[in-house]
């Protein structure tokens, strides 16, 4: 029988209520079936981190695995409980919220970090001038990049009281959370088009190396797919999170709807 660890609460908080995202805002997120606008995919994802770092530690931030997939939205001030449950292979972990199973995911250790190659990840700049996003944005094969992004002091510690992260290991060790790197593959998106409302809903992350204060982040994405499913449009990426653009920190696979069907006034 899978032994189960101490579930972690957090009280949910959607930091992109005021973003351009509007699936966050609450008047436009019911327009989409949404009862209120949803907390960022990014931030559960960061939630579920907590269980295998409490498990593994450093070595985790170093060379774990995770993978997430967000089945029900969680909503701003309400609980998220998070479970994992410790398999032969790792762990099963679990985010319930208002008595809704929210997301699924699982984490391992690696006994290594895979080897990345640089060079095999085309770094592009981002679109000098976004354009409202059209079937040229995120065009099979294409590759995107991201403006740099940096979270060091005030601001690394307003993103961890942000995701309500209290392991001392980060302010401890002076690493950043792994959490920032899915933010930059959504910034991959946005810094390539103007979107309307849209939704992150699932991740893979290898990680490769620990961020430190001051690196600058970006990543180099391809889009691996661009296809319809029940109305909404998808797409799929494949990227490598860059420090500095010389250290890899994480491989990263990111699939959203860009295109949400809206639906029909009651």
């Amino acid at each position: 029988m899978a032994s189960q660890l101490e579930a972690y609460r957090v009280s949910a908080y959607n930091t992109s209520k005021f973003s351009e995202n509007k699936i966050h805002d609450d008047a436009v997120a019911r327009k989409y079936g949404f009862s209120g606008g949803l907390v960022p995919g990014v931030d559960v994802l960061a939630y579920m981190l907590h269980m295998p770092v409490r498990k593994w530690g450093r070595a985790f931030l170093e060379r774990g695995l995770i993978e997430a997939r967000f089945v029900k939205p969680v909503y701003d001030g309400e609980i998220a409980e998070v479970s994992a449950a410790e398999q032969a292979d790792g762990l099963a972990i679990e985010v319930q919220s208002k008595g809704e199973l929210c997301a699924t995911g699982s984490a391992s250790l690696p006994a290594s970090a895979p080897n990345y190659r640089l060079a095999d990840y085309t770094a592009v700049a981002p679109a000098s001038q976004r354009q409202p996003v059209n079937a040229a944005s995120y065009e099979l094969g294409k590759w995107l990049g991201t403006q740099p992004r940096r979270w060091a002091g005030s601001a690394a510690n307003e993103y961890l009281a942000d995701i309500r992260e209290a392991d001392p290991i980060y302010g401890r060790e002076g690493i950043g959370h792994p959490g920032l790197f899915p933010r930059i593959m959504n910034k991959v998106l946005v810094d390539n088009a103007i979107l309307g409302p849209w939704i992150h809903v699932g991740s893979k992350m290898q990680l490769l190396s620990v961020a430190k204060p001051g690196d600058e982040l970006t990543a180099r994405a391809k889009v691996i797919g661009n296809y319809d499913k029940k109305g909404h449009r998808f797409v799929e990426l494949d990227a490598l999170v860059v420090a500095t653009g010389t250290t890899p920190l994480a491989h990263c696979w990111h699939i959203a709807i860009y295109q949400p069907r809206e639906q029909a006034a009651a």
